[in-house]
């Protein structure tokens, strides 16, 4: 099965898979700063495709919803026009209608034309432990067709237990690392690093990696290119996808 990837920008992508259309952490702005209770987010670059342009999803899945550079004042318009929008449990008690929250490791289902997709939310740790006070909940994703190889979208997480428990429950084919290195207080990274994504790309020895939410904001520490170098270095290049903004890429599950 052939499945349809297209970055949108930071982690904002829209899979196609199966006849279903989802899109991860919508954001839609255009360059400009958000001031969150303790941190100062600066957006860097405007999506490569509006909201217009994207059309209908049947579903947003949404790692979490309180940090601008996976939400913005776009992304929030975005989710009252999808059917369904799956997020952390306190994220729906927040956002309300239509959001959906799930806990790691529960699973929901989308039905269309006969066909169906399980979507199962996986545990993340949006940095070091100890992080969880101050970060807040996030997920991530698997996504289970009928007939293909799982695909598993970290949402904010960096390498932990939890994303290796993920590897020895779901044989994924493609993941989707959120993988900028983001630092904002301390000395310490909130999402994957060069390290990270390496360790990750180690548990899932038969996936694709193709990381996203490398680019576009300020307190990103790495890029795209930084994750070329590393995994060309270490023997991993022929396992890594590097996706152009706005192009609608084609990968075999």
């Amino acid at each position: 099965m052939s499945v349809a990837i297209t970055l949108i920008g930071g982690p904002t992508v829209l899979i196609e898979i199966d006849g279903f259309r989802l899109l991860t952490d919508p954001t839609f702005d255009d360059p400009g700063t958000y001031q969150l209770p303790h941190v100062t987010l600066e957006k860097l670059s405007r999506p490569a495709l509006t909201a217009d342009a994207i059309g209908d999803v049947d579903a947003v899945l949404l790692s979490h919803d309180q940090h601008a550079d996976n939400l913005d004042h776009g992304g929030r318009a975005f989710l009252s026009r999808a059917p369904r929008v799956l997020t952390t449990e306190i994220g729906a008690t927040r956002l309300g209608a239509p959001t959906e929250g799930l806990a790691p490791w529960r699973a929901t289902e989308l039905t269309k034309e006969g066909r169906s997709l399980t979507i199962t939310a996986t545990p993340a740790r949006h940095g070091p432990a100890g992080i969880e006070p101050f970060a807040g909940d996030v997920i991530g994703f698997v996504l289970q067709p009928e007939e293909a190889a799982p695909i598993y979208i970290s949402g904010d997480t960096v390498f932990y237990d939890g994303v290796a428990e993920v590897a020895r429950r779901f044989p994924a084919k493609i993941v989707l690392p959120f993988a900028g290195a983001a630092q904002t207080r301390g000395p310490f990274h909130l999402t994957m690093d060069t390290n990270d994504t390496i360790e990750t790309a180690r548990m899932f020895p038969d996936a694709l990696i193709v990381p996203v939410h490398t680019d576009g904001w300020a307190h990103f520490r790495q890029g795209a290119q930084d994750l070329r170098m590393t995994f060309d270095a270490l023997g991993f290049g022929a396992r890594l996808k590097l996706l152009e903004p706005g192009v609608r890429t084609m990968i075999e599950a």
